[in-house]
């Protein structure tokens, strides 16, 4: 989430031959501070950024990039990865360093220490860099030959290992393009500002801020285990954390989007609401969801169950391994090998654990013959899924290796693609909008067109135009913002996919659509045209909460785990003033789940005050609360999630309004003042 809007683009500016990029600026008025002050430049001729002490060979052209545009902030984020490190090896000499890139709102460093972080580690790093800034240690961008950077880095194997790969370094290991990612390799050193002499060196492609002093303001946040290059074959390094930002403002916004996040992390509320849990017994990123998570799965399915049939799909359901040959025909094999699990030997061939539900969906299809009046054919399916996923990328109900998705597949003629498609995206936007998602924006998956890639896709060219065309003209149709993300697509088509942001601004991937003119070919799918030829249909895949599981998570982060009532584990509990009440709220109860409402009787030994919190705190939607004076009147008080309260009402009429509420779905809390209303 960015804490700052990115201010617009500078005029360019001239840079005389012979003259500093920082000279420029200043003859030209340019803010060299806060937040619009530039801290490097463009150069227009390439687009390549450079250090402001840049001297170009000839009159250049540039403009200013300020510390507040993304590339500023990436430039701010990845010098006080620099000073991270080099406090690191001030603070434990011997420990080699591996990579250290800006990535999406603050910035890494990879480690390779005689042993792990602890926080109090992290704290006296933060101690440390905190000297190195006030320091104003000049950063100095020096050219080095590969041999001699060899020999300087003698000691530092990882950096050894990138100077080796340099070539193509960007795709072996990730971030690796901030260190060797040109054909020239240069070392950033760390100046003394009054003697010259260099502090700390680092392999870098740079560009840098002027000096450490200019970095504004920052914070380590965490350590973590990592796999060098991200290959569990290689060394477990250290990661820390951490963020930087243009001003102590905007890193201040940052850290409480932050204690927001924590509050709301999904795998803590599923243990302080008793939702699910992941198992050391069953294995990593496999999770079982408890009674309280399950009514909230169970509605999730039977919504989007029953929202698939009045969409015109079929229900269908398909087993959970299957032999190899099955992945071959659709081709995920060897696209998907390394994140498929590995294949179990039986009866003389190999059984792979389902990994995608299409290929299985396609041999429904070819189960018989199939003539154009059944086109559009739709299938669907809560369609369990296995994926091996690096336990380095597991996280939560967000990155699991075990998955459900509320898979389908439309199989139309090549006429009725962009009518189905636009069918799709109007039910998967309004169906997000029915869980109180609604704020979106589409992104549009394609094969792009670098020559380096390309071997990763199959189809003609035309195919990939017509799929691509059909996409994006669906997408437009929504009025949407549309994002390109040019080879992002699947192997077989394009994708649309929704990205949605949650109530604190943060974007998820959720709903995808994707053309596949591929599959159909190779389970050799046809149905008969009117005119009696056989023909091939367009696939189209779409999966509408993507996997339950996210959608779960996301959903709990969205609302903070204070489902709204439709949704909530628990929707009612009955708190009785003293122990006699509580056969009076028992019979309120029986009618309340007369209604098909979720609905408990706190009858512990606690006191009424700390049964509230206790209700408070497992979010409940509706606190009924009952003493003598309403048993006496036949009545309930209410209280609610934001601590409003309605006393005296009659119980049928309470019993009708949460029903009512329930029933419309509605995403917003009850309060007081709605019940009232009501």
């Amino acid at each position: 989430m960015s804490a700052a809007p990115t201010p617009a683009a500078a005029a360019p500016i001239r840079v005389p031959a012979g003259t500093t990029a920082l000279d420029a600026l200043k003859e030209a008025g340019v803010p060299l501070k806060g937040p619009d002050g530039a801290v490097v430049v463009r150069d227009l001729a390439g687009g390549d950024l450079r250090d402001l002490a840049w001297v170009p060979d000839a009159d250049a052209e540039v403009e200013p990039v300020p510390a507040a545009s993304p590339e500023g902030r990436a430039v701010i984020r990845h010098s006080t990865a620099h000073v991270l490190a080099q406090a690191v090896q001030e603070l434990f000499p011997g420990t080699r360093l591996g990579i250290g890139p800006p990535i999406e709102n603050g910035f890494y460093y990879d480690f390779d220490p005689e042993r792990p972080f602890t926080p109090d580690d992290l704290k006296a790093l933060e101690k440390k860099m905190t000297e190195i800034v006030r320091a104003g240690q000049n950063f100095a961008r020096r050219e080095i030959s590969d041999a001699d950077a060899q020999a300087e880095l003698a000691h530092e194997p990882y950096k050894l290992e990138l100077i080796g790969l340099k070539g193509g370094a960007g795709e072996a290991a990730e971030g690796a393009d901030v260190e060797v990612g040109g054909a020239q390799l240069t070392m950033y050193d760390n100046l003394d500002p009054r003697t010259g002499e260099r502090v700390w060196t680092d392999l870098c492609r740079g560009p840098h801020l002027p000096r450490t002093n200019t970095i504004p303001a920052f914070s380590l946040t965490r350590s973590a285990a990592a796999y060098w290059r991200g290959s569990e074959k290689n060394p477990q390094l250290q990661r820390i954390y951490g963020t930087a930002w243009e001003s102590k403002d905007a890193h201040k916004a940052h850290l409480e989007h932050l204690a927001e996040a924590e509050r709301r992390d999904h795998r803590r509320l599923g243990a302080e609401l008793d939702l699910f849990s992941f198992p050391d017994e069953i294995g990593s990123g496999l999770a079982v969801f408890h009674p309280k998570g399950g009514v909230v799965k169970r509605e999730m399915e039977d919504y989007v169950r029953a929202r698939h049939i009045e969409e015109g799909f079929d229900y269908v359901g398909t087993p959970h391994i299957t032999k190899a040959h099955v992945f071959e025909l659709s081709g995920h094999l060897p696209y998907y090998a390394d994140t498929m699990f590995p294949p179990m030997e039986l009866e003389n061939a190999q059984y792979y654990l389902k990994a995608m539900n299409c290929p299985m969906h396609n041999l429904i299809f070819r189960s018989r013959g199939r003539s154009y009046r059944e086109l559009p054919l739709r299938f669907f399916e809560f369609g369990s899924v296995y994926r091996y996923e690096k336990s380095g990328v597991v996280h939560g109900l967000t990155r699991v290796r075990g998955l459900t998705q509320d898979d389908s597949h439309s199989y139309v003629t090549p006429e009725q693609a962009p009518g189905e498609i636009r069918h799709l995206l109007a039910f998967v936007l309004g169906l997000l909008r029915d869980f109180g998602l609604d704020d979106y924006y589409l992104e549009l998956s394609t094969r792009g067109d670098d020559p380096d890639k390309q071997d990763k896709f199959i189809g003609s060219d035309e195919d990939w135009e017509v799929a691509t065309k059909v996409l994006e003209q669906a997408a437009r149709e929504t009025g949407l913002e549309l994002v390109p993300d040019p080879g992002g697509a699947a192997f077989y088509g394009p994708k649309i996919s929704v990205q949605t942001r949650d109530a604190i601004g943060r974007t998820w991937q959720m709903s995808t659509i994707q053309y596949d003119f591929n599959q159909p070919a190779g389970f050799g799918l046809e149905f008969t045209a009117a005119d009696g030829s056989h023909q091939r249909p367009v696939m189209i895949h779409s999966a509408k909460f993507g996997s339950i599981e996210r959608f779960f998570a996301v959903l709990t982060e969205h609302y903070a785990g204070a489902f709204p009532a439709w949704l909530a584990p628990v929707q009612v509990v009955g708190i009785p003033v003293t122990d006699e009440q509580v056969s009076y709220l028992t019979d309120v109860a029986l009618k309340l789940k007369a209604r098909g409402i979720r609905v408990e009787v706190d009858d512990s030994d606690d006191r009424m005050q700390k049964k509230i919190r206790t209700a408070s705190k497992q979010k409940v939607p509706f606190v009924l609360i009952a003493g003598a004076t309403d048993a006496e009147a036949g009545a309930v008080s209410f209280r609610f999630r934001d601590g409003s309260q309605h006393n005296g009402v009659p119980v049928e009429r309470a019993v009708a309004a949460i029903a009512q509420w329930v029933a419309s779905r509605a995403n917003a809390d009850p309060t007081a003042e709605a019940l009232v209303a009501g």
